[in-house]
């Protein structure tokens, strides 16, 4: 039997709907930002929200505040109830969590990191693999030999990714993202952006955000 060819068809396949893009704006010495991180990938998807990972430094925009070091510090009041509350967040997430050496610890490299692979395919991996261990096993985050294989655990390629976040470019990108933030109003982390600019600020304010980012969805 002959084949025929098979006829044209005059159906035009439609674009997938747009989604929608949240930033999500976070610091590793954060405590909230730690339970964010660990719940936002899985959250966005089921809302059908696109992440876009924003790595930055408080360090910088607290100083401007005449701060030294986290309100949770210089708040003794304000740092235990953190601490207790983080502890039943925690468990209500099934997280680990201890309470780092020194608080909050330098997350100056693996921002500068996470900025070199903001947009590729393991950013959330090695993202929440920083954060389960600062607050989740107590490792030092600023150790680069530590941060190398936790790359390698995200299947990154961390020999490339080190020599970016050394350069010139990403520490001036990180300056720039801190003024950025600042631009948006953000003034603490967990902070999440929304496409027409609006803030939200606080772990408790993730799914009030993704749902309102949800309702951009394009039709």
């Amino acid at each position: 039997m002959q084949e025929t060819p098979d006829a044209p068809s005059n159906v035009i396949p439609l674009p997938a709907a747009k989604q929608p893009v949240l930033e999500f704006w976070y610091e590793f010495g954060s405590t909230y930002s730690y339970l964010s991180a660990m719940r936002i990938e899985t959250l966005a998807r089921d809302c059908g929200v696109t992440v876009s990972w924003r790595p930055f430094l408080l360090g910088p925009i607290f100083k401007k505040q005449g701060w030294d070091t986290s309100p949770f510090n210089l708040n003794p009041a304000k740092g235990r109830y953190m601490w207790r509350d983080m502890e039943r967040q925690c468990e209500r997430y099934y997280l680990p969590l201890v309470r780092p050496e020194p608080f909050p610890q330098s997350g100056l490299l693996a921002a500068r990191i996470a900025l070199a692979g903001r947009t590729q395919p393991w950013i959330g991996d090695f993202t929440r693999a920083v954060f389960i261990a600062g607050f989740g096993t107590g490792e030092d985050i600023s150790d680069e030999a530590f941060l190398a294989g936790l790359l390698l655990e995200a299947g990154a390629p961390a020999k490339q990714i080190l020599e970016a976040a050394h350069s010139a470019e990403i520490k001036d990108k990180l300056r720039a993202a801190v003024s950025e933030a600042e631009d948006k109003g953000i003034f603490g982390a967990p902070s999440f952006v929304l496409p027409n600019g609006e803030l939200f600020w606080g772990n408790d304010r993730l799914e009030d955000a993704l749902e309102l980012a949800a309702s951009f969805a394009e039709d």
